[in-house]
């Protein structure tokens, strides 16, 4: 009697009762990370055995690995589904700070990822893809159920942001996904910081991006100090208050303080931008200087900007 066969008589009575309790618990196993730890711990199993040149379990070991995958797959979409069918009216709380469903897909995509690292496994990856789809639907969704555009865009922000971290604690291993909600980060940043400044220097801003990059010697409608006066005026008057109410709106805002800060810094140089084109324009009138006593310089904005900066 050869060794293998040797092997299977002695094992069969013990992986009879393994098989059983297996075959019994698989059905009723909903845990999805649990189901991949199991992958990746046979496959790990498989590896050791072949370094020390031990074949006998290799059939046995394919055979259970061959069970958990379907499960995994079958477990895996009910997730994806619960995704796409969840009722938006149910789940949507009227609060800005990180959705809890958000903060789930979040460890849970990070416990995958982390568990795919080694493998690079195509399958896995293309699913991870297809619930971050469905992810990104659902939190569309609850944010357009926000009265206002404002509290939409500082919604997904803080989720965004949530989720960034959470698979930044998991390791560097976040990948496409991970730049994928960076990007939206920042692109949905950009939004905040216009609609913020737009509550505070809604004038500014419209004269900037309307008549700021005319040539005043070519155009139909020549700029004059009588359209640009009350601008000045009314941004020396209030610039500081304004920016003491933009910090205190951030603050209250974003859950992460220092992305709230970074929020902050982004709106300020923003505005410096803004207010530069301004001053920039008043160059080009004809008697522009006799707005010179009223504007504000830019190393004051620059010293406003660098002591909110210091908070961090």
């Amino acid at each position: 009697m050869n060794s293998h066969v040797l092997f299977a008589v002695m094992s069969s009575g013990p992986f009879g009762v393994v098989d059983e309790h297996f075959n019994s618990i698989l059905p009723n196993s909903y845990d999805a990370i649990g189901l991949m730890l199991m992958i990746r711990i046979i496959h790990q199993h498989q590896l050791v055995m072949s370094r020390r040149r031990i074949p006998c379990l290799d059939s046995y070991l394919d055979k259970v690995n061959i069970s958990l995958w379907p499960r995994f797959k079958m477990v895996f979409d009910l997730h994806l589904s619960s995704l796409r069918n969840a009722n938006v009216k149910t789940l949507w709380e009227d609060d800005v700070h990180p959705h809890y469903v958000m903060r789930r897909y979040a460890e849970f995509t990070a416990s995958l990822i982390h568990l795919n690292v080694e493998y690079g496994h195509g399958q896995l990856e293309l699913n991870l893809d297809r619930l971050r789809m469905a992810v990104d639907d659902l939190l569309m969704k609850l944010a357009k159920l926000f009265p206002k555009p404002k509290l939409q865009i500082v919604f997904l922000i803080n989720n965004y942001d949530m989720t960034i971290a959470v698979l930044k604690e998991a390791g560097p291993e976040g990948g496409k996904i991970q730049m994928h909600f960076e990007d939206l980060l920042k692109s949905n940043t950009a939004l905040f910081v216009e609609e913020l400044l737009l509550e505070h220097f809604s004038d500014l801003i419209k004269f900037v991006k309307t008549r700021a990059s005319e040539d005043p010697s070519s155009s139909s409608e020549k700029l004059t100090i009588a359209e640009v006066d009350t601008i000045v005026k009314d941004f020396a008057s209030r610039w500081k208050a304004a920016i003491e109410l933009m910090h205190k709106d951030v603050i209250t805002s974003f859950s992460n303080f220092l992305c709230g800060m970074e929020i902050l810094r982004a709106a300020l140089t923003q505005l410096l931008l803004y207010y530069t084109r301004l001053s920039d324009s008043i160059k080009r009138i004809d008697g522009g200087s006799a707005l010179n006593k009223d504007l504000v310089s830019i190393s004051s904005i620059m010293y406003e900007i660098k002591k909110y900066s210091r908070t961090f």
